[in-house]
């Protein structure tokens, strides 16, 4: 028995390589495969989505105190 181990991230799947040419082994002993894969390993746009619906960063948009000020960074 071969265990895959897979991280979902939205409609997409993450496993490591190694696994992942397991996969591709077992499945050519059965029939021609191609692999395709992007240039990049996660696309700019699906970082950006994957951003925006967590909304960590939503305190960026809320009104309000400053948080901190011009002299925050000067040395004590």
């Amino acid at each position: 028995m071969t265990t895959i181990h897979v991280q979902h991230i939205g409609d997409k799947a993450v496993l490591p390589q190694q696994e992942l040419n397991r996969l591709i082994e077992l499945a050519r002993r059965w029939e021609e495969i191609m692999v395709q894969t992007p240039d990049d390993d996660v696309p700019t746009v699906d970082i950006m989505r994957l951003v925006e619906q967590g909304r960590a960063f939503d305190f960026w948009k809320e009104e309000g105190e400053e948080i901190y000020s011009a002299g925050d960074g000067e040395p004590v």
